[in-house]
């Protein structure tokens, strides 16, 4: 949502006496947000229903310090600032303090209240932790209205690991993190870009018609097969005789192209070849000019920066299918500062793109009488570095777009950068959710498993989870023992 949406009508809210810390009925829960919740969602408090949400002074202390820094979170924080104005607007700080009735989102069920509490002047008592913490404050808020309210269900929001911990220790009953977001609860039950049959895939086929076109076959099975299958799917077997992909699908029939294994790893980019069959899709994704989305997952080492940099020179250089290849990742503090490093905003990069200079040693190893120079590749195919807090208000225009490490990135985080490229443009998001560095993230709520869920079915992406670690022995046995 624009910041311009925040003055819709539909936040204003008419004044209401019912308290939010007094809730009428039993069924109904207080859900009371930590500043991270509203930061990472600034309509956050307009997502629970007919449940009461509570903010305590602190966290709009928090959103107050953070909105003028020159971050991109600054912009959540003036965002969830201004929301929040804009539903309390008309309200008297009587009311205010009782609880203001939410918009109503669905007409079945009724909005709950927002209210806001003054945690300083809550009394400290020996249950209590102490004040000196803002933290510590939200809790003892919390504490205090579950206190009030034995019969209710009093729940604290919170994306920090620790201050859930901290939470439950001083007895809080109810700690959770933000879930309207999380759409799975597991992380084995992502999707993996590809299906593997048991045994033979041709044994398992009642009746086929098929029809060649070109070099291209397309297979068309019985959809009972796969019933939950979805596009651009990989289709393999047990027994390495099969490999094709979804290519689309009615109420009986499922189209299969047939990819053929031994094409898929004879497939080759700029001197690569794929190790596995796992390589094989990814690279067969990578290089497909209709596929305008590529997200590869995958442990350390399994190739995921390597593959996705072969083939954007491949096809820059090579086939001339793009203008230029941006490279750009997250970087320590969510990708929200590069300012203290000296030099041009490249040059400020150059520390968080390791990976992919090392990458691109690799690949001018591979082909240095060919393609001269590792400067005159860098030239050649127009790579630029750029910073993910700089992508923001862009329209990027056929290029090829390499996003790394994006297993650190939020969902809304991931959604401006996808919402950038243009005409000719072609993404590659590659990331290990076993690898996760934000304070705030876990592989569930990763805005990497987000899109990989959102796009599973966007007939313009493909996912591939590249299983294998093929770095070196060394690197297999410690993804595999440590």
């Amino acid at each position: 949502m624009t910041e311009e949406n925040m003055n819709n009508e539909s936040l204003h809210s008419k004044n209401n006496n019912t308290s939010a810390l007094t809730p009428t009925s039993e069924q109904q829960s207080i859900f009371v947000l930590d500043t991270n919740i509203l930061l990472h969602e600034p309509f956050a408090f307009l997502s629970f229903k007919e449940h009461d949400v509570v903010v305590p002074m602190t966290v709009l202390e928090e959103l107050d310090s953070i909105k003028d820094r020159r971050k991109d979170v600054s912009r959540d924080a003036r965002v969830a600032i201004r929301a929040l104005e804009d539903t309390l607007r008309d309200a008297s700080p009587e009311e205010v303090l009782a609880g203001v009735k939410l918009p109503q989102n669905d007409e079945q069920h009724p909005s709950g209240c927002l209210a806001i509490i003054n945690d300083y002047a809550l009394e400290q008592t020996a249950n209590t932790l102490s004040f000196n913490e803002n933290d510590n404050r939200i809790i003892n808020a919390a504490l205090h209205i579950q206190k009030k309210n034995p019969n209710k269900k009093i729940v604290l929001v919170t994306k920090d690991i620790n201050m859930r911990l901290k939470a439950k220790g001083a007895g809080l009953a109810h700690v959770e993190d933000y879930r309207t977001d999380q759409l799975i609860d597991d992380i084995q039950f992502l999707t993996k870009g590809y299906h593997k049959f048991d045994g033979d895939f041709w044994q398992q086929v009642s009746a086929v018609d098929s029809e060649t076109e070109g070099r291209n076959t397309t297979h068309y099975v019985s959809r009972e097969m796969v019933p939950l299958t979805y596009i651009n799917e990989y289709l393999l077997d047990e027994s390495d005789s099969f490999a094709g992909k979804v290519t689309g699908w009615d109420d009986d029939k499922l189209s299969i192209l047939d990819l053929g294994r031994e094409r898929l790893l004879a497939k080759s980019a700029w001197g690569i070849h794929p190790k596995n069959i796992y390589q094989g899709m990814a690279m067969d994704a990578l290089l497909d000019p209709n596929i305008e989305l590529v997200i590869l997952t995958g442990p350390a080492g399994c190739g995921k920066t390597l593959l996705a940099l072969a083939t954007a020179l491949e096809q820059v250089i090579e086939r001339g299918l793009y203008d230029k290849i941006i490279v750009t990742r997250s970087t320590p503090e969510i990708a929200e500062s590069i300012g203290f490093l000296p030099g041009t905003e490249e040059e400020k990069m150059a520390p968080w793109l390791a990976a992919i200079t090392d990458s691109l040693e690799v690949l001018h190893q591979q082909d240095e009488s060919m393609h001269g120079s590792l400067n005159y590749i860098m030239d050649k195919a127009n790579i630029q570095f750029k910073s993910v807090n700089f992508m923001r208000g862009r329209s990027i225009q056929n290029a090829l777009v390499l996003l790394d490490e994006c297993q650190n990135l939020t969902a809304a985080q991931l959604k401006t950068i996808i919402t950038r490229c243009g005409e000719g443009t072609k993404l590659v998001c590659s990331g290990n959710l076993a690898q996760i560095d934000s304070n705030y993230l876990t592989a569930v709520t990763s805005g990497l498993t987000y899109i990989v869920e959102r796009f599973k079915d966007f007939p313009g992406s493909a996912t591939i989870n590249l299983n294998g670690v093929v770095r070196s022995r060394l690197a297999s046995f410690a993804e595999e023992n440590l």
